[in-house]
């Protein structure tokens, strides 16, 4: 069992795993207590306790990479649909792998080999998909608000693996599951997101997520790309990154999205690293247990500099390596809400 939890992963015996147990108590009508969502379209309308829930399943099932045979039986016999109309390398490989060490069954799409290249909508796209048996479908598209169209529409669960500007959910379960591990507490901590937060989906989840477990969120980039309405949603705004570096808990910094941009909203990349770059220099000036997070793809040189990136303070790679956990936590319970079923 998991000590914070309570949670029991099936265990492993001469090197093949045993069935599963029951790993949540179940209220009267058949879903695993705490949880009765059989979607995850976004962190803005969780509460506290299932943001917690989420983060406490994930912290059981980081125990199955370490073992020699990676998998549990929760969703065999079930089919997931990876169906990423906007491209992703890191995201898509996670969720297929969180998939498979479920023992579910994975399917692969890209916008470019469906039916949406041939005028299909994506409403028609997915219901062929369900109708094909889908218990799951993991959508990455560039308009906001995609995720929860489907979800409104479909019986299979419908996970969101980024929305256009809207949200990330599940970058932003890594990045809090990564920063409680490493600091064992969110609430009283300090975090800044800095760089492009107008267009930034992973922003906007982490907004949500870190604000509703207590740590005390600003977020620091030039003037163009930090709106000043978002301080409605409880975080405080900066436009000067070196005033705040010796008060931070944690760096997060953030990729500019010149993908989603249609116009220029600062005069250079250089000019851009000169005010809100994490260079050596300012690396320098954080508290020595500052940890340093990057949802990727790094530019390196822009952002942050190779050096503090590759240090030991840095916790990218274990960010991705979280993401894993919390993405068989996030299918788990989706699928456990959806059919009531025994893990």
């Amino acid at each position: 069992m998991d000590g914070k939890s309570g949670i029991g992963l099936a265990s492993q015996s001469k090197g093949k795993p045993m069935s599963s147990p029951e790993i949540f108590s179940k209220d009267h009508s058949g879903r695993r207590a705490g949880w009765a969502r059989k979607d995850l379209t976004g962190l803005q309308h969780l509460s506290r306790e299932e943001l917690v829930l989420l983060l406490d399943t994930a912290a059981a099932f980081k125990t199955v990479g370490t073992r020699h045979i990676k998998k549990v039986p929760a969703l065999r016999g079930k089919t997931l649909v990876n169906f990423f109309v906007e491209p992703s390398t890191r995201t898509r490989v996670s969720f297929e792998l969180a998939a498979e060490r479920l023992s579910a069954d994975v399917i692969n799409m890209s916008a470019s080999g469906s039916s949406l290249t041939k005028g299909e909508t994506l409403k028609d796209t997915a219901l062929n998909l369900q109708a094909l048996h889908a218990d799951v479908i993991v959508l990455r598209h560039s308009s906001a608000g995609a995720a929860q169209f489907l979800a409104e529409r479909l019986d299979a669960c419908v996970v969101n693996a980024g929305d256009g500007a809207h949200e990330h959910p599940t970058q932003a379960l890594l990045d809090a599951f990564t920063i409680r591990e490493r600091k064992g507490r969110l609430e009283g901590l300090h975090v800044a997101i800095v760089g492009d937060i107008l267009f930034s989906r992973v922003a906007r989840s982490d907004i949500f997520a870190l604000t509703k477990l207590g740590a005390k969120v600003t977020l620091v980039g030039p003037s163009t790309l930090v709106p000043k309405d978002l301080e409605r949603l409880g975080v405080q705004i900066s436009h000067d990154l070196d005033s705040l570096l010796p008060d931070l808990d944690v760096i997060n910094l953030l990729r500019i999205q010149h993908e989603r941009q249609r116009k220029e909203y600062f005069p250079s990349l250089g000019e851009y690293t000169s005010f809100f770059g994490l260079t050596k220099a300012r690396a320098a000036r954080l508290k020595p247990d500052c940890l340093v997070m990057h949802p990727g793809p790094i530019n390196r040189g822009v952002e942050i500099d190779s050096d503090v990136a590759d240090s030991p303070r840095s916790v990218i790679l274990e960010q991705v390596t979280n993401g894993l956990a919390v993405r068989m936590a996030v299918l788990y319970l989706c699928n456990a809400a959806r059919s009531g079923e025994s893990a």
